[in-house]
């Protein structure tokens, strides 16, 4: 089953299906996607959730466990299957047809999952998964589609902006939806409900003092600690929300750790670089990166990323900030 994204918040108003399959182009909408159906599971008696992230050498047994496993409290339990890469390999995909041939009754599959490219949409593991529950690509507003979707953005937060703002603010983020979302919740903190004048729009879009979550995973790359601590305080007091900024340094640490592993089993770098999805000026970020810590770093660094996780969704205690600076500091110094 294909569920279009804009249909997506209809589906989940009905009868759940017993796996989703989350992958599109852009990382904002997979993680919108992904809420939603999270959301929608805890509404319907959800209420453990067990995260699983298949990196290099994970044991594919453990699908099966989070599966058969119950819940001491009688509730069932939504399995959070992440993919960083896109790919399973043949032990993956073996697991995948044969969970979705078998689905548990008490359990909810989510599987999570950046672009796939043709190859990996004629998957055999993909389309069992289709067959058994829905699939949700999701595909970026194209450039000339962009200001449409910031209008519809704006209704939201109950605010609206001619057409000239609008193409504004869609130049101004270059087709990065990301970029665009921290926009759109900057104007909601600096103005009230209401039409949004083209002069607003410039001040707050153009403030030159403006902190971005790109310079953020900079500076955790370069070892700039000084920097990470100064951008990250910015993102808070600009009301950055959380799980974006989440989701952009765990993408960095899962790089790292995905081709750390690749080095260790004899695997060319530049190879891995573009497996992880690594490209231009971000190469040689990476690699620096690569030459202060070793792969143990990596992995203690998606540890805390998992408890940030945890305590986002309120499901662990403590200071998601705090959390922020120690995960960033614990990467950008020396080892």
């Amino acid at each position: 089953m294909l569920i279009p994204g804009e249909r997506l918040a209809s589906h989940l108003e009905g009868e759940l299906r017993p796996l989703y399959v989350v992958h599109g182009d852009d990382p904002l909408l997979v993680i919108e996607a992904a809420d939603a159906i999270r959301a929608a599971a805890r509404r319907r008696g959800f209420d453990e959730r067990n995260v699983l992230t298949a990196l290099p050498g994970f044991n594919w047994n453990q699908l099966s466990a989070a599966a058969g496993s119950r819940s001491l409290f009688g509730g069932r339990t939504l399995i959070d299957l992440r993919i960083p890469n896109g790919k399973p390999g043949r032990d993956g995909g073996g697991a995948l047809q044969d969970y979705a041939a078998h689905p548990s009754p008490d359990a909810l599959l989510l599987v999570t999952l950046p672009e796939l490219d043709w190859r990996d949409e004629k998957a055999a593991w993909l389309a069992a998964l289709g067959n058994a529950g829905a699939i949700i690509k999701l595909v970026a507003p194209k450039l000339a589609e962009l200001p449409a979707w910031i209008a519809t953005r704006l209704r939201r937060q109950e605010q609206s902006a001619d057409a000239e703002g609008l193409r504004f603010i869609a130049e101004r983020v270059e087709g990065n939806l990301l970029a665009a979302h921290q926009e759109i919740q900057k104007l909601a903190l600096l103005h009230p409900p209401g039409p949004l004048s083209l002069a607003a729009i410039r001040d707050a879009v153009l403030d030159v003092a403006r902190y971005d979550i790109d310079a953020l995973r900079e500076a955790m790359l370069e070892g700039d600690a000084a920097r990470y601590a100064r951008t990250l305080d910015g993102l808070r007091q600009e009301g950055e929300a959380p799980p974006l900024l989440l989701w952009a340094l765990t993408e960095e640490v899962r790089a790292l750790a995905t081709i750390h592993s690749g080095l260790a089993q004899g695997k060319a770098l530049d190879g891995l670089l573009r497996e992880a999805r690594v490209f231009g000026p971000r190469q040689a970020l990476m690699k620096r990166a690569l030459r202060r810590f070793d792969r143990s770093r990596s992995l203690a660094a998606l540890a805390q990323a998992a408890r940030i996780d945890r305590m986002i969704k309120g499901a662990a205690s403590g200071n998601v900030w705090d959390e922020f600076l120690r995960l960033g500091l614990g990467l950008a110094s020396e080892s």
